[in-house]
């Protein structure tokens, strides 16, 4: 793998460079993870917009009151997962505002009246329903976590997220991306990620592109994330998602990546987190560009749902998978469809809670890969 110093070097060099970046980052690529490029059928819940963060991009989050500000009940969750169970959804992608109840009182009355006191309870809630019920594989994404509501998700959770995003503590500033966001200083979602490991979750991570960040800083948070998987060995999958500008964002008028940024840093990512590690960009946020990112070393598309709007961007649609899959097959790729845990954690126990193993067995085949005749993808 390559160094820090050459890492900047790569990411800030000329355009007429970038052709043998990618055959570099492409080669990586095939060394460790072939010539398979997977996906996963999800669900997308949005279980709460409310959060406490005021991030300069996010259109996610809602203030109680504001048109598109709810949590989810339970029977509503519920109903979401078993209408895309119908459909072959193997994922329920739960997305949620950092601590919610901190910041607005109607949150914490409505959290009282289910009987909690934190939303990450009531997510454990929720997530155990979603497996009773529904039988898709619950994957959340609640923002920081600390060690004891990390061990109590994984009961109930065959993987979990979170984006690191930057290390740059320079975007905490006045006018910067995160500076009404208590809960994006690097070191509090860096010790999340490290208490993820300490535990053996399959974890996601991952970058984002574009919100104030220099090509160096890019280099030093996927260096932060290197070096976590190598003490832990828990980081099964990592994003590099390039910022898109929408209306009612205070970032609206920011310029957004351009694709050979995109791709520049796709490619860096790859030769420093090594041929192992699971790249991924979400093709949504980069339609009609397919060939290009795999030329830049990804081997995941992220989860594709046929069912729900990413609501993180829901400008941006999913792309169809008839689409996908020929644009992955025409560059020499197969698409497969994997869980939200990848095959080479679900094969080790210490990274699956034992109540867990017997539904991932189920689903897939020798490879950890879903098996073929529960692969209803192919209808879509």
């Amino acid at each position: 793998m390559i160094s820090h110093a050459e890492a900047c070097a790569l990411i800030e060099a000329p355009a007429p460079a970038l052709d043998e970046l990618l055959r570099r980052a492409g080669e990586e690529r095939d060394r460790g993870r072939g010539r398979t490029t997977t996906f996963s059928a999800k669900v997308f819940v949005p279980l709460t917009t409310l959060c406490r963060d005021d991030c300069g991009y996010c259109t996610f989050r809602r203030d109680p009151g504001e048109p598109g500000a709810r949590t989810l009940l339970p029977e509503e969750v519920i109903a979401l997962c078993q209408a895309g169970a119908k459909l072959g959804a193997k994922e329920a992608l739960f997305s949620l505002g950092d601590r919610p109840e901190a910041r607005f009182p109607e949150h914490r009355e409505f959290l009282r009246r289910r009987g909690h006191r934190t939303t990450l309870a009531y997510l454990r809630e929720v997530c155990e329903a979603t497996l009773r019920e529904s039988g898709l594989l619950p994957h959340a994404n609640p923002g920081l976590m600390g060690e004891r509501d990390l061990a109590r998700l994984r009961e109930v959770n065959v993987s979990m997220g979170l984006m690191l995003e930057t290390v740059s503590e320079r975007l905490l500033g006045p006018g910067m991306a995160h500076a009404n966001a208590p809960d994006k200083v690097p070191a509090r979602r860096l010790k999340t990620l490290e208490l993820a490991g300490k535990l053996s979750i399959p974890f996601t991570t991952g970058i984002l592109i574009g919100i104030g960040e220099t090509p160096r800083e890019r280099v030093d948070a996927l260096y932060a994330i290197r070096d976590l998987h190598e003490r832990y060995g828990h980081v099964q999958e990592v994003i590099v998602q390039n910022f898109r500008a929408k209306p009612r964002i205070p970032m609206r008028d920011a310029p957004e990546p351009a694709l050979d940024d995109l791709l520049r840093t796709l490619a860096v990512a790859r030769l420093v987190l090594g041929p192992d590690v699971n790249l991924q960009a979400p093709p949504n946020l980069s339609p009609r560009t397919f060939p290009r990112l795999l030329a830049a070393g990804l081997n995941d598309w992220g989860g594709v749902s046929p069912l729900t709007l990413d609501h993180i961007n829901p400008e941006k649609p999913w792309p169809l998978l008839p689409e996908l899959r020929r644009a992955t097959e025409a560059e020499g790729f197969v698409l497969r469809e994997r869980l939200a845990i990848y095959p080479e954690f679900a094969r080790r126990p210490e990274f699956l809670d034992e109540t867990l193993r017997p539904r991932v067995a189920a689903l897939t085949g020798a490879d950890g890969l879903v098996k073929e005749s529960h692969e209803h993808w192919r209808r879509w």
